[in-house]
């Protein structure tokens, strides 16, 4: 088994313990703040569940029908996942309006809180873990499975603290309006998460620092061309995609323009992991303004 689909299979386990956690969290205490907390870990699970389809689809080799690969489907699992988050807020935002409108004491504060802060600790840990393994292994799903647990922590850190005040003061109207004002910021994290998906699925370039370490490993390793230009480049899923073209002299023998290519794809694919490149190379008469100018042709 490939090991992004660990680490979801994994995500999946911890929603069910968190879950567990947080359901009887508000099973002791009544909370509606503590329900709400209990119902975002329902969507981490079907989240982390979309998680392993999409990775096990991003795994398939390419083939005929789908030459560049699969791995854009990780980029529907984190639009869902940024989905699930809003849909997430709005069920919190509802409750807590309901709420409003029918105050109760909270029983049990101290219990419940204790298993709250459990399952949040949990979360946070796991969400660390996916995160650093996402970008380690260059997985959109699980990163965005990563940042969405994160929210998930913010959230039990405003639910705690909502519980907590209520509990030491008595205002029962601090749980609904606290666990509003998270919902709050749930629904900003869930459109950056959507953003940063829908980005992918329309090809955007990637990252300047990125674009810039690219440029320099085409700079030290162009030597024997005049210049590239119309560089130009795109993520899919865990992927890179580069292409160029590269300016060689008009009289330089195709295998020796082609030893300059295999330098240069060899070296950008030892910067870069898991990336496609493509090289179209040029005369020098069809030079244009250069993305790189080497220094030496010689």
């Amino acid at each position: 088994m490939i090991t992004t689909v660990r680490y979801a299979l994994g995500s999946m386990l911890i929603g069910v313990a968190v879950f567990a956690l947080k359901y009887l969290a508000y099973w002791l205490t009544g909370s509606t703040a503590l329900y709400s907390d209990a119902l975002e870990s329902i969507i981490n699970i079907v989240a982390a569940g979309a998680a392993v389809a999409a990775l096990r689809v991003s795994a398939i080799p390419a083939d005929a029908n789908h030459p560049y690969g699969h791995t854009k489907a990780e980029y529907f699992s984190a639009v869902a996942e940024g989905v699930l988050i809003v849909g997430a807020a709005g069920t919190i935002l509802y409750d807590a309006v309901q709420t409003l409108f029918d105050l109760h004491a909270i029983a049990a504060p101290i219990e419940g809180l204790a298993l709250n802060a459990a399952a949040t600790v949990l979360n946070g840990l796991w969400a660390a873990v996916l995160v650093r393994q996402g970008q380690r292994l260059r997985s959109p799903a699980l990163t965005a499975d990563g940042k969405h647990l994160y929210t998930d922590v913010v959230t039990s850190i405003g639910v705690f603290a909502g519980v907590a005040l209520v509990a030491l003061t008595g205002w029962l109207w601090l749980d609904p309006l606290i666990a509003a004002a998270v919902a709050l910021n749930i629904l900003w994290s869930g459109w950056q998460l959507v953003r940063a998906s829908l980005g992918g699925l329309m090809d955007e370039a990637v990252p300047e620092d990125e674009l810039d370490r690219i440029r320099t490993v085409i700079f030290e390793n162009s030597k024997g061309a005049y210049q590239s230009h119309d560089l130009r480049t795109r993520h899919a899923g865990r992927r890179t995609f580069i292409d160029f073209h590269l300016v060689v002299a008009g009289d330089m023998p195709v295998e020796r323009a082609h030893e300059i290519c295999d330098r240069l794809e060899t070296a950008l694919e030892n910067e870069f992991a898991d990336c496609t490149v493509t090289i179209h190379v040029e005369p020098e008469h069809k030079a244009e303004v250069a993305d790189v100018y080497v220094p030496t042709t010689t």
